[in-house]
């Protein structure tokens, strides 16, 4: 992962410094309410439902043992003793309050961490592929490009202060595990027919109130030109982008109004004045940053491993596991391992300060001290020798970290909700623990295999329902929670928006209603097909028929 320089540390103490000064006024007085939000925005710190939440940056997910362990720490110190991991790869802490944020943050600044940009209308932490770097299918490793980015999109005075927020995702893989296409810029990095490294540009998408799929604005771009293109484009954003009304103000608002043409021409009349400015990517500048990447220390190891196979043979509930948590690796004898923050009965992606402290641990012993965050909100040993394997399972299973659910029904990518969040309209974290109890049997989840469940407590869509094979999204009726379904959504190259079956449920059907879904597949599948093939080729009416029948769900 990246190492930070003097001048990394030098940025990010002086934020340190210059904030608590801000938080200092605030608290005597000095800055008003509205002084102090823009200044605290900037810093990751919300105002939220029950109690101010602070967003920790992971940029494009990695974070070191060193860093998690700290994480852990400052949990216990200064929150309620855990931290939730978000679709984005970042931390968030519920109930820091705000006269300690400025400790946080210094501690944060102790293992190269900070919350700078977490927040506002600003580019946003850049998220990848959490197995970058060791999947197999990987063409073009994008970190050292990615932190590029990162170098260049932070504190950037021209993009401050843009319409909304800007988020932008990269890949290097052949299968797309970065949700490009629902990004407002979208970065696929491959070889070209010259063997050069590329980018297919996407632009343009997200999710939110108007969910839409990006628009490839660009199928090939020298990579050097990375940044002065995404420049050019913010620029196009910047001028144009709706700053009266905050619904209509993301970049795909824009993109649609003018159509993707238009919107590429005057990018291109943009990039004109910029594609040989200082800013273009040189050899040099992507070797100066190449090498704050450690390399792994490899062994050479056979590809099979005696130990492993015994124990895959011998213990059905470690093969069960190692069936959903293990995933291929480039390096012969290794394997990527994610460990589960999805244990049926509780909150989506929480973590607590124990849990975090054990899998600093095992990182440190077992996968050379680093791991990733997922945006399914799981975390992931990368580089775990086989020969480790049941040494990792033993010990994630003793503290909560190993459901064999990888996947499955119940690995549910959930937000925060209504429990925590200002802008939710309903309640998200008791409807994913409704249906983890209804689907608590590991035989049959894995019986309806690969499925995913995204749930929202708003339209703001953290949770990415619009991209789940199944999508909740909480919603407001006369002063109640309710719950509008939609099915046929999916994230990858394949990327789909789903559709919604009818009117919303109230939070205690919602168990039933997927139940009633999943019956729809099980007696229509075909023996290839997992749940979003079935819901594609036979389409929305049959799943609605079936959920809406008299006396069975009233809508």
């Amino acid at each position: 992962m990246y190492k930070y320089d003097e001048i990394d540390q030098q940025i990010v103490d002086e934020r340190v410094a210059q904030f608590r000064d801000q938080t200092r006024r605030y608290l005597a007085g000095e800055l008003t309410e509205d002084e102090f939000r823009p200044l605290r925005l900037q810093n990751g710190l919300y105002i939220q439902r029950q109690a101010p939440m602070l967003r920790i940056a992971v940029p494009y997910g990695m974070l070191s043992s060193r860093q998690l362990r700290k994480l852990g720490d400052i949990a216990k110190k200064y929150d309620k003793a855990y931290g939730h991991f978000s679709t984005r790869q970042n931390l968030q802490l519920n109930w820091p309050k705000v006269e300690d944020v400025p400790d946080i943050l210094a501690e944060l600044a102790t293992v190269e961490m900070h919350a700078i940009q977490t927040s506002g209308n600003c580019i946003r932490n850049i998220t990848t592929d959490q197995f970058v770097g060791i999947a197999p299918d990987e063409v073009v490793d994008p970190r050292a490009m990615a932190e590029i980015m990162r170098q260049w999109s932070t504190f950037h005075p021209e993009f401050a202060l843009l319409p909304r927020k800007f988020k932008i995702a990269v890949s290097g893989t052949q299968d797309d595990r970065a949700v490009v296409q629902v990004h407002d810029i979208g970065m696929e990095f491959y070889l070209d027919s010259n063997k050069k490294i590329a980018v297919k540009v996407w632009v343009g998408g997200g999710l939110g109130r108007t969910p839409i799929l990006g628009s490839v604005i660009r199928e090939h771009l020298e990579w050097q030109h990375a940044l002065t293109y995404c420049e050019a484009i913010v620029r196009v954003y910047n001028l144009h982008g709706r700053r009266d009304n905050m619904f209509k103000a993301r970049i795909k608002i824009l993109v649609k109004a003018l159509g993707i043409d238009e919107f590429k021409r005057q990018v291109e009349a943009e990039w004109a004045h910029l594609k040989d400015a200082p800013n273009t990517i040189t050899e040099a500048e992507l070797a100066r940053v190449s090498k704050h990447f450690d390399a792994m220390p490899y062994e050479t190891l056979p590809a099979h491993d005696a130990s492993f196979d015994a124990a895959i043979a011998s213990n059905p509930a470690f093969a069960a596991w190692a069936k959903r948590s293990l995933h291929v690796h480039k390096i012969p004898g290794y394997r990527a391992v994610t460990l589960s923050l999805k244990p049926h009965g509780s909150a989506p992606g929480d973590a607590s300060t124990e849990q975090m402290h054990v899998i600093a641990d095992l990182a440190e012993q077992y996968s050379f001290g680093e791991l990733r965050v997922s945006h399914e909100q799981n975390l992931i040993l990368a580089d775990v020798k086989l020969g480790d394997l049941f040494a990792v399972w033993q010990k994630a299973r003793a503290h909560g970290l190993a459901t064999p659910n990888i996947g499955l029904l119940t690995d549910i990518i959930c937000c925060p909700g209504g429990d925590f969040c200002s802008l939710a309209n309903a309640k998200s974290i008791p409807i994913a623990v409704a249906i983890q109890q209804q689907f608590d049997n590991l035989d049959y989840l894995h019986d309806i295999g690969d499925i995913e469940l995204n749930i929202s407590g708003c339209m703001n869509a953290c949770g990415h329902h619009h991209v789940g094979h199944i999508g909740i999204l909480g919603v407001d009726k006369d002063g109640s929670e309710w719950y509008q379904v939609s099915i046929g959504g999916s994230q990858g190259n394949n990327a789909s928006i789903g559709s919604v079956i009818g009117p919303s449920f109230s939070a205690e059907e919602m168990p039933a209603v997927v139940q009633k879904l999943i019956d729809v597949y099980l007696k229509e599948r075909t023996p290839e097909e997992q749940f979003i093939d079935t819901v594609r080729r036979l389409g929305v009416v049959p799943f609605k028929a079936h959920v809406y029948a008299k006396d069975e769900v009233a809508a």
